[in-house]
């Protein structure tokens, strides 16, 4: 143990200088070379040569690139305190797709001129005096089309167990 001290430890301020260039970063810099010291210990019976400052440099090395590797594999270390709420905590999507899904079957079972009525207000935003204008109809029968449309639409959705709060039972209304 006394040869590992007087051969390794002359050896460590330019360990550590090496692994603060190579990570940048002088916290992980001294794990880094704490982790070599171990390996030189539980190693030491494996070295090559009488010199073992280009044997400790290469242990040195091989574990930063390990650890470089690492962390693009994974991303950079946070600790918890300085991550967003939000990278935790995201609204479930599952649940939004499957509506969205079950909207655009009811929007199928619709007919024709009420499904257009429909798309033309809530959809694309469109006036009601807009859609008469692009349907050539009267005002009146766009908004007497439009409410059975949404009378219909919402029958449909609750027939077809979509009985929850979200986006098919909230239609906006533009008059």
């Amino acid at each position: 143990m006394s040869d590992i001290l007087q051969l390794v430890e002359p050896i460590i301020p330019a360990l550590r200088r090496y692994a603060r260039g190579l990570l940048k970063d002088a916290t992980a810099a001294d794990d880094l070379v704490q982790d070599c010291l171990e390996r030189v210990i539980a190693h030491w019976h494996h070295r090559r040569n009488d010199d073992p400052r280009t044997w400790v440099f290469a242990i040195l090395h091989n574990l930063a690139v390990n650890r470089l590797k690492q962390t693009a594999r994974r991303g950079e270390h946070l600790p918890f305190e300085k991550v967003e709420e939000s990278a935790f905590a995201r609204q479930p999507t599952q649940e939004d797709s499957l509506m969205g899904r079950d909207i655009l079957q009811a929007l199928e079972q619709l007919p024709e001129e009420q499904r257009s009525v429909l798309l033309l207000v809530s959809v694309e935003d469109l006036s009601y005096s807009q859609t008469a204008e692009v349907l050539v109809i009267p005002i009146g029968t766009v908004m007497s089309r439009l409410s059975r449309a949404r009378e219909r639409l919402r029958q449909i959705l609750e027939s077809s167990g979509q009985t929850k709060q979200g986006p098919a039972t909230h239609l906006r209304r533009i008059k």
